[in-house]
């Protein structure tokens, strides 16, 4: 809550913007962390200057409505924290449609936010979603150490975590290590199942039967596989359940790419660390994943090519802090614009920003590209940009500083002692900016410098039918970018198509100017296949305008072994006391 509060201060405090809130935010969270993820929902949006509904799970009703006692003796209104329980389908899926709710925070299921999409296509719907979490160990790590971790990460919660493990995968030495596979068995029979009162149980009960795939996946095997650890059902309880693991699963098998939600761990043997990476992201989603390895070369090529929001080295891959490790995925793991919740930007996504003016700045731009674009428009033709001129001026300086300063570059803020917890922006592969005859130059030539700031190809879009002085202006403009601009043309029934047909959640973002100029036909297309269209305003501040450019990845490596610290001893970190 004080992290909220203080993020969304530095928002409200932006000298180029004028912040508030969206409105009203229905909140929607999960069973599984019945306090932390609602808190965490509630605090970020009332911070950001909205209303909220808190429509909890059926299953933690009790649990919500304490929480919400909390909020309102420490002075929050029942008018700005209202509570809601009712069921998902009939009831909550009404509210979530409804006209007069401006987001949703979903802490849920890739299905549930499909379903809220497909009933309101502009819904802004901000949701963490499933995961098919896997974790790599390699013949070069600490195979003891590994073991641990990925017992932890697999079978504490009872697998019903949304970052638990769910994929193992060996490297073929490991996998064909007879030791290996003995001490990994016992670590998981040492996992005593039981109830929740009991002082030696270590895994407790499912939150209700297993059905559907989880029930699958607990009692059947596919060609090949066998049981390491076969699960079983104990004593007279339905939901309790002692953790399995299924051996020899095979790439692109049903094991290999359903989530389960619940415990049981499938090992896959790899030849290559490329290998390894391709099975991985193969599933889709792109939560957390986690590697053991003592090579550094090794982690470096995994940490450059996985598709994951949270990536965990020589640990655990649950537990995410607050600042630490921000939360949140790829792929099918994450709808909207991915925003990690427990990071400095979350609370952007439930804000609204108009640019104040201000005085232009004479500041050197660090960036060549946009400081030969500066120069352009600076000598350009007075009439093409009107009175926009110092404003895209104004808007280059402040992308520059804010790539310089936040974006282009990694942080660890805490520098614990021990472990590395980086918070780095990705680039997409491409960034489509969609002309509209309602853009104005600026909203047209700050996309495009933007997008192209980041290290995105831009691919500038235009109806057929639309001649645009500033695209062409930009295209004879833009000479010196070469290939990392492409003009088009293209109807809206072509680019609903294009989005319609693009593998799920590609690596492309498509960026409006506006909400009101996007057609019906693609906001469908695009809930369809999990596209985020970014249609906010277009802003001079690039603190707020690059967040629609980029994704959050969180980094986080315990870099000592068991408390060496190694060749990095003598590093300058946060003192531990």
């Amino acid at each position: 809550m004080e992290f909220y509060r203080s993020s969304a201060r530095g928002f409200f405090d932006l000298p180029g913007v004028e912040a508030s809130g969206r409105g009203v935010v229905v909140v929607v969270p999960p069973w599984n962390f019945p306090i932390a993820i609602p808190c965490g929902g509630i605090a970020a949006a009332l911070a950001a200057g909205n209303t909220v509904i808190l429509k909890p799970a059926s299953d933690t009703v009790l649990v919500a409505w304490e929480l919400c006692q909390c909020f309102w003796r420490a002075g929050v209104s029942r008018n700005a924290l209202q509570f809601l329980p009712c069921p998902g389908s009939g009831a909550g899926a009404a509210l979530v449609s409804h006209a007069d709710v401006d987001a949703v925070i979903l802490t849920g299921g890739t299905d549930t936010a499909r379903r809220m999409l497909a009933r309101k296509p502009d819904l802004r719907l901000f949701a963490e979603t499933g995961g098919k979490n896997a974790s790599i160990i390699t013949a070069l790590s600490d195979r003891e150490l590994a073991l641990k971790h990925v017992v932890h990460s697999a079978f504490s919660h009872a697998g019903q975590k949304c970052s638990a493990t769910s994929l193992l995968l060996l490297e073929r030495e490991v996998y064909e290590d007879a030791d290996f596979k003995r001490m990994l068995t016992d670590a998981v029979h040492s996992m005593e199942a039981g109830g929740a009162w009991d002082l030696p149980t270590r895994m407790g009960p499912l939150i209700r039967p297993p059905g559907g795939d989880l029930e699958t996946a607990l009692k059947t095997l596919e060609p090949g596989e066998s049981w390491a650890v076969m699960p079983r059902q104990l004593g007279a309880n339905p939901r309790l359940w002692s953790p399995g693991v299924k051996w020899g699963v095979a790439r692109g098998s049903f094991t290999h790419l359903t989530e389960f939600f619940g415990p049981v761990l499938a090992v896959i043997a790899y030849d290559t660390l490329d290998d390894a990476v391709d099975i991985v992201n193969e599933t889709g989603y792109g939560l957390t994943s986690g590697i053991h390895s003592l090579d550094e070369r090794e982690i470096a090529q995994w940490r450059e090519s996985i598709q994951a929001g949270n990536l965990y080295v020589n640990r655990s891959t649950v537990g995410a802090v607050v600042l630490r490790q921000p939360f949140g995925g790829l792929g099918r793991s994450c709808f909207g614009p991915g925003m990690k919740a427990g990071g400095p930007n979350y609370v952007a996504e439930f804000m609204r920003f108009e640019d104040r003016s201000k005085s232009p700045e004479d500041a050197l731009l660090a960036n060549a590209a946009l400081a030969a674009l500066a120069i352009q428009v600076t000598s350009g033709d007075s009439a093409l940009f009107s009175d926009e001129r110092v404003r895209l001026r104004s808007a280059l300086r402040s992308y520059d500083r804010a790539w310089n300063d936040e974006f282009g570059r990694q942080h660890d803020e805490l520098r614990l002692l021990g472990q590395d917890n980086i918070r780095r922006y990705l680039p997409f592969q491409e960034v489509r900016v969609r002309v509209d005859a309602l853009d104005s130059a600026f909203d047209i030539i700050a996309r495009v410098a933007a997008a192209r700031l980041t290290g995105a190809r831009v691919i500038v879009s235009s109806p057929p039918d639309l001649d645009s002085a500033v695209v062409s202006w930009l295209d004879q403009a833009t000479d010196a970018w070469a290939a990392s601009i492409e003009f088009i043309e293209e109807t809206d029934e072509a680019l609903s198509a294009h989005v319609a047909t693009s593998p799920p959640h590609a690596t492309e973002r498509i960026r409006y100017a506006g909400q009101d100029r996007v057609p019906t036909s693609l906001r469908a297309a695009a809930s369809n296949n999990g596209v985020y269209l970014a249609d906010e305003r277009v802003l001079a501040e690039g603190r707020v305008e690059l967040l629609w450019y980029l994704r959050e990845q969180s980094i986080s490596h315990d870099y000592h072994r068991y408390g060496n610290l190694g060749a990095r001893a003598d590093e300058i970190r946060r003192d531990p006391a």
